[in-house]
């Protein structure tokens, strides 16, 4: 019998109260599993493995073929397919508020105001990384579930558009998007639909619809 994942799973997850611990736990896996498949992570995988099955079955399993793709790909390889999904495809972009502002300078109002969430709360920032990139609100919501959840849930729509299109695409980091919606309550039915416009029509100055990038 095939093992079910992500959305399958999620409903299982009703009736079950997440404890901070296991929210935190996955959010900072999920948060290194969207990072740069450099030495470091790869070098870190069977660490990873062992957290992700110590997880829940609905937020650890649908991480699974991530790992295990992770664990059998040549390193040339994974950075490549990384770079070619989340640097080359804005469509998959993990820059939350791209989704809603394009580049516009919308978004720059939108950046800062992660800035000083985060400097508010006390963490030191990468000055590397964009302040919306999903993988830092991950590793902020990690030490500040409080908070961490509040700018995920306002975020929630481009999380699931994010999600769709990774998984529509055949994308092996769709998994990442799935284990994150399952320590989220369920879209409801006008973010369902701001979901679909979001995917249907791309950002605002964006030259092309999202379904073409």
């Amino acid at each position: 019998m095939a093992r079910k994942t992500g959305p399958a799973l999620a409903g299982e997850l009703t009736e079950m109260k997440l404890t901070d611990s296991v929210r935190c736990g996955a959010w900072q896996l999920q948060s290194v599993l969207l990072a740069y498949p450099d030495d470091a992570l790869l070098d870190s995988l069977s660490l990873l493995c062992r957290t992700a099955a110590a997880l829940p079955e609905p937020i650890g399993a649908p991480l699974q073929p991530l790992l295990n793709h992770l664990e059998r790909g040549a390193p040339l390889a994974l950075v490549t397919e990384f770079v070619e999904t989340f640097d080359h495809r804005k469509r998959f972009s993990p820059y939350l508020t791209w989704f809603l502002y394009g580049d516009t300078r919308k978004r720059d109002m939108a950046l800062l105001r992660f800035k000083q969430l985060y400097r508010a709360s006390g963490p030191v920032l990468d000055d590397g990384e964009l302040s919306d990139h999903l993988a830092m609100v991950l590793e902020f919501a990690a030490a500040f579930p409080l908070q961490g959840e509040q700018l995920l849930l306002k975020h929630r729509t481009q999380i699931e558009a994010m999600r769709m299109t990774l998984r529509e695409n055949g994308s092996p980091w769709t998994g990442v998007l799935e284990s994150l919606s399952a320590t989220l309550p369920p879209l409801r039915g006008e973010q369902s639909t701001a979901m679909a416009q979001l995917i249907a029509q791309g950002p605002p100055g964006s030259a092309r619809r999202c379904t073409a990038l």
